[in-house]
């Protein structure tokens, strides 16, 4: 049978993605991924270190991160995503901005973190109280904290787990559950944090439950590396994706300027 009228494969765009070498959830981060867009993943080298604020510091590394950089620049990717919270928070914003900065020399492509992104998303929100979830230990959580107090972010509660390790295999049941524990009174946002925790299918559920934004680490950095490109990311009704999902809870009427030094649409 001819084929050929069919006219091949549409043209991709592609986004490469630099992850840790305990990433597992590749699936998760195509779910917020418009058709007519590719990753193209490539992981940090194996370290026999569980997770935690060690571990942070060594996938974060510049050299680290040129040679993965220079490997997906292969693919021709458009722009590239570090995709860790915990590896790009832990350097605080001073840190965040010189890996997009190693990143963006390496490939000589915009750039984005995952922690950077979290701060675009909150601005984009209106956010300056938020509660978090980690699956991380009590230092690792309390440096997502300060990240986020530097930047001028309020924490008004948080629920973490204390894991270092199997992150991916955390049920949705208690990421809800979790959830429930931190958000309390005065609360604008709730962030889910690590790029290797499951959040997409519980976002639209827990934002019907507590009655604002749920944002997570996967969901932000695809909404970030996304609007790069000039598209959107794509997800049921989620309050980031979609501005006709908040109109449903009064948000804070707030000055929405960026912290100082940062440019808008983040820290690349």
């Amino acid at each position: 049978m001819d084929v050929s009228f069919l006219g091949g494969p549409q043209p991709q765009r592609g986004v490469g993605v630099v992850a840790p070498f305990d990433f597992a959830l590749d699936r998760e981060l195509w779910r917020w991924v418009p058709d007519e867009i590719s990753l193209h993943l490539t992981r940090t080298p194996f370290v026999p270190v569980e997770v935690s604020l060690d571990l942070a510091r060594l996938v974060s590394e510049h050299e680290t991160l040129d040679e993965a950089v220079r490997a997906l620049a292969a693919a021709e990717p458009e722009v590239v995503a570090y995709a860790c919270t915990s590896g790009s928070f832990v350097g605080g914003i001073a840190g965040e901005r010189a890996m997009c900065e190693a990143m963006r020399r390496a490939g000589e492509l915009p750039s984005v973190t995952t922690s950077g992104a979290l701060l675009e998303a909150l601005a984009e929100l209106g956010a300056r109280r938020v509660a978090l979830v980690t699956p991380y230990t009590a230092s690792v959580t309390e440096s997502l904290e300060a990240f986020l107090g530097e930047a001028g972010t309020t924490v008004t509660g948080r629920a973490y787990l204390g894991l270092t390790r199997h992150i991916w295999k955390v049920p949705y049941r208690d990421v809800a559950a979790m959830a429930r524990e931190a958000v309390g009174p005065g609360t604008d946002a709730l962030f889910i944090s690590c790029t290797n925790l499951p959040t997409y299918d519980v976002i639209p559920q827990l934002e019907a439950e507590l009655r604002m934004p749920v944002i997570s680490a996967n969901q932000v950095t695809m909404w970030s590396a996304l609007k790069r490109l000039g598209t959107r990311a794509v997800g049921p009704y989620q309050a980031l994706l979609d501005p006709a999902a908040r109109r449903q809870w009064p948000l804070p009427e707030q000055d929405r300027q960026l912290p100082e030094g940062q440019q808008e649409g983040g820290f690349a």
